[in-house]
């Protein structure tokens, strides 16, 4: 959503400022199109020129900026195209200097920058471009750790954090980093930090130099700032009470007022992200607020949250304790779990077993891999505090009486890992349930009933389970091609997937099937997935889908396409099935998956609320430019 953009006119700054349309998520200036159109030719091309710059700016996000030039006016397409193409393939960007060393490393204290690879050229796609073709990308995943007992412990709190993250890895490959403290000074902290997956920026040297009693985590995907090395988190800012470091997953819907407030207070900002605002907000004492005898750490974290109540999970580390926050609307999910002694046992007996030391985390899918048993969720609005005595809540953040809890919906449907746990069912048993809602809404006569692997694997079960039908494998995943992704064109993306797939063609031939998927995005998967099927001998392939359709972008984290680039925009089900070659296509209502999310809490009588803006366009706050905290 762009808010407020410079207008570059052929080299002359022309201070403009336009607003995002509610609609397309478009820009259009104070000044209408017919006065753009009666300037100079070479002028109408510098003010689209501009356009698009001060969106890569801003958002870093070319791919839609030029998008976004070329539907201001098709007449321009040339221009702007030729424009944008030198624009890019000469890092034209106001942070060139910086993207050129995108590959870095940070580590030790000084947490110096070195480069090791220079950025890559127009052609090559970066890796905020590069995405599934489904269109979904993932938010982020933050963790933490903190051995109980005397210190220095026996605990490797480092390889704890990096496991943790490994088993985060879904929720962001971009980059990562840990942050540790050894407990004892407050200036400094081991940090390691960079781009790329876990696997390949975490080895043994570097393990070695995270020592230290306790630490956080991050893995990411961008949703605000581009993704380049100054993004990396842990954020480390040093106050004046020592070293802190910030994970956060999220995105501040009010991050504009934000900004504006951290800047009049005369603190300069280095990057675009969302997670820097947080931190230098907390650097401020809150008007009102005595630190006499030290830091009021608690005060100022619910002066944030006052000023920003979604969308974040955040963990903060100061020199001896972690701090876990939810925003008040739980639109982020964050856990806490308990790191019990190797020979303890059953996750059961997890209340009675003395702790080793906490962990918390966005998920709770690793905690069994790391040696830990899952505790409880950190509650919304709640701001919790990990030490070495263990956990206790500092602190609770009311929201407004009149607004409802608004979890994200699509942890469930798509983003979360099938083992976790959110609001004390399992993600899998959702998933389950959803298959079978979706067989009571939308049978179908059929022999078979399969999935994409692995995505509507769950679902499929369910709704096997519910139809009396056979469950059965039809489509084998090739794991060794590639992600479809890094194809350049549409064609080749959709040849990729059919790569991506191969048809067990014994469980096919002369079979009607029902294919079940987790959702349907752009549409560019399931066509090839059903040409697939059919060439393997299928008389008949029904598309099933366990969630609603996708209409309306996400301001909270979720980088969902734009509202043009969904399809559910442009084809309703049985336009679609025509489109994609099936004989009859369904969604899962958003009645059913509300229903089937919440049946444990109506049964319970516990309060709940999840939030469906990307699928009914409520948003939990508003849009953000109508938002007025």
């Amino acid at each position: 959503m762009i808010h407020k953009l410079p207008i570059y006119v052929s080299g002359e700054i022309v201070r403009g400022f336009g607003r995002g349309s509610k609609e397309l998520g478009i820009p259009t200036a104070n000044f209408s199109l017919d006065v753009v159109k009666s300037l100079p030719e070479s002028l109408q091309t510098g003010v689209y020129y501009g356009w698009a710059k001060a969106y890569v700016n801003d958002r870093g996000k070319a791919d839609q900026s030029l998008a976004l030039a070329k539907l201001v006016n098709n007449h321009f397409i040339p221009h702007c195209d030729k424009q944008f193409n030198n624009m890019l393939s000469s890092n034209n960007v106001s942070t060139s200097q910086q993207q050129k060393q995108q590959h870095v490393r940070i580590e030790g204290h000084d947490q110096q920058v070195v480069a090791s690879s220079p950025m890559p050229s127009a052609a090559t796609l970066s890796i905020a471009e590069s995405k599934e073709l489904t269109g979904l990308t993932h938010e982020c995943g933050v963790f933490g750790a903190i051995a109980c007992g005397d210190w220095p412990t026996q605990i490797d709190i480092a390889h704890v954090i990096c496991l943790g993250l490994v088993a985060l890895q879904h929720r962001g490959q971009e980059s990562a980093g840990i942050a540790t403290s050894e407990g004892k000074c407050s200036k400094n902290f081991n940090v390691h930090k960079g781009m790329g997956m876990i696997s390949t920026l975490f080895n043994d040297d570097s393990m070695k130099k995270l020592r230290g009693n306790l630490g956080i985590g991050h893995t990411r995907y961008s949703t605000a700032g581009a993704s380049e090395v100054v993004n990396c988190q842990p954020f480390v800012v040093h106050t004046a009470h020592g070293a802190m470091a910030l994970a956060h997953n999220g995105e501040l819907v009010n991050n504009e007022s934000l900004r504006r407030e951290v800047l009049g207070r005369g603190v300069g900002l280095s990057t675009h992200s969302d997670s820097e605002l947080i931190a230098q907000s907390l650097c401020c004492t809150p008007e009102g607020v005595s630190e006499h005898d030290g830091p009021n750490w608690p005060a100022r974290i619910r002066h944030f949250m006052m000023f920003a109540p979604l969308s974040y999970s955040l963990v903060i580390m100061l020199k001896d304790k972690i701090y876990a926050v939810r925003d008040t609307y739980g639109n982020r999910p964050l856990c806490i779990g308990k790191i019990v002694p190797i020979n303890s046992g059953h996750a059961g007996n997890s209340t009675v077993t003395p702790a080793d030391g906490w962990v918390v985390s966005s998920e709770s899918c690793g905690f069994l891999s790391i040696g830990a048993r899952y505790e409880r969720e950190v509650e919304p609005g709640e701001i919790v505090e990990l030490t070495r005595k263990g956990y206790r809540t500092v602190d609770i953040v009311e929201r407004p009486d009149f607004k409802r809890m608004a979890f994200c919906i699509f942890e469930y449907v798509y983003f979360a890992r099938s083992d976790s746990i959110f609001e004390g069912q399992m993600v899998y048993s959702v998933r389950l349930e959803c298959g079978r809602q979706l067989w009571r809404e939308a049978p179908v006569d059929a022999d078979i009933v399969s999935s994409v692997p692995e995505s509507g694997t769950a679902a499929a079960h369910g709704y096997a389970r519910e139809s009396n039908l056979e469950f059965a494998e039809v489509l084998c995943r090739n794991r060794y091609v590639g992600r479809t992704f890094i194809q350049p064109s549409t064609r080749l993306r959709q040849l990729g997937v059919a790569k991506k797939f191969g048809a067990l063609s014994e469980n096919v031939a002369g079979k009607r099937l029902v294919l079940i998927d987790d959702s349907i995005v752009r549409g560019n998967t399931i066509g090839p997935i059903i040409k697939l099927l059919r060439d393997a001998g299928a008389l008949e392939v029904h598309i099933r889908i366990a969630s609603p359709p996708l209409q309306y972008p996400c301001y909270m984290g979720i980088n969902i396409p734009t509202r043009e680039e969904l399809i559910a925009n442009k084809l309703n089900a049985k336009q679609l099935a025509r489109h994609v070659g099936a004989d009859s296509l369904a969604y899962l209502s958003v009645a059913g998956l509300v229903q089937t999310v919440q049946r444990k809490h109506v049964a319970s009588g516990k309060p709940t609320g999840h939030c469906t803006a990307c699928l009914t366009g409520e948003y939990p706050g508003g849009l953000p430019d109508e938002l007025s905290w």
